[in-house]
């Protein structure tokens, strides 16, 4: 059956006592159908992938650019073997290694494009260096107060890549990539207010990427149900909060953190309430600089 969903291909890592989280999956058809007109691949290009998983993505370059040209990477030998099957049970045969994505290919550098199939929590350096100047780099990044964004940034010259904000994408993080555990909530500081401002507000990915530049660390997640909307922020010290439609918000912890998420929620709305695609990403040795509007113009964090 044809549908235009994820399909997961392996769970905990492929051990076989494990909780059962997704860990692998072969990607939304939509989704690998954007990214791939993000990566503005022209004859003769050289690519670079970044998590083979089943080989979806690889065979569709291959088709593209040709074997030759595509290079792919992927850190779990039991996910490589499957794609080297299902690839050359298609016919195609693009060059691959098992190994750390987040080493990218040394080898085969200069590259043209880099398209990272799992979500990161910055940009490497080691992939900004294998894309020539000009090259073009397309991946989804995952920090802690948003669960996803594409981005498609330019290689600069000086060693550099930046550019915009491209829509919402969620995948699954790279393993040297996934998030730590914070403090546990003491649940004995529980203290609550009345809610200045609603949660559903909040729930946009415009305000995910300010936020998140302006409160790094902070962890938020919600559910929806009959209308209702429910927020659960966490901070790694300890600190919570979690806020639902019409009723009293509840903080955890040394700090206020409602407070501050509330703070920076007004500035975001004096700000004009930007769009997603009003963001942008420098990625330079310093690590992921969040912009609005120009690359000059940092969200930097609450001091």
């Amino acid at each position: 059956m044809h549908s235009d969903e994820p399909v997961v291909i392996q769970v905990d890592d492929g051990a076989e006592d494990g909780p059962g989280i997704a860990t692998s999956s072969n990607s939304q058809p939509s989704m690998v159908a954007k990214m791939l007109g993000l990566l503005q691949v022209e004859d003769g290009h050289r690519v670079l992938e970044i998590g083979t998983a089943s080989g979806y993505v690889a065979a569709l370059l291959a088709e593209r650019l040709g074997e030759d040209n595509v290079y792919s990477v992927e850190i779990d030998p039991a996910l490589a073997d499957l794609a080297a099957r299902n690839l050359h049970a298609a016919g195609y045969m693009p060059q691959l290694r098992c190994g750390e994505g987040e080493e990218g290919w040394p080898d085969v550098a200069p590259l043209d494009r880099l398209i990272a199939t799992c979500a990161l929590r910055h940009i490497p350096p080691t992939f900004v260096g294998q894309v020539r100047t000009g090259g073009v780099i397309v991946a989804p990044i995952a920090r802690d107060f948003w669960s996803g964004a594409l981005v498609q940034l330019t290689v600069h010259g000086d060693g550099t890549a930046s550019g915009r904000f491209r829509g919402g994408a969620s995948y699954m993080p790279m393993r040297s990539h996934r998030p730590e555990a914070g403090a546990p909530v003491d649940s004995s500081t529980a203290r609550s207010r009345r809610a200045g401002s609603g949660p559903a507000g909040m729930l946009t990915l415009g305000f995910a990427l300010y936020a998140g530049a302006r409160l790094p660390g902070v962890s938020l997640w919600h559910s929806e149900k009959s209308g209702r909307v429910q927020v659960w922020a966490t901070r790694q010290d300890g600190s919570a909060a979690t806020a639902a439609t019409g009723e009293d918000v509840w903080q955890y912890g040394a700090a206020n953190l409602w407070d501050e998420i509330e703070h920076v929620f007004l500035e975001y709305a004096a700000l004009g309430s930007p769009v997603a695609e009003e963001f942008g990403i420098t990625a330079d040795e310093d690590g992921p600089h969040v912009w609005l509007r120009e690359p000059h113009t940092r969200v930097l964090p609450v001091v």
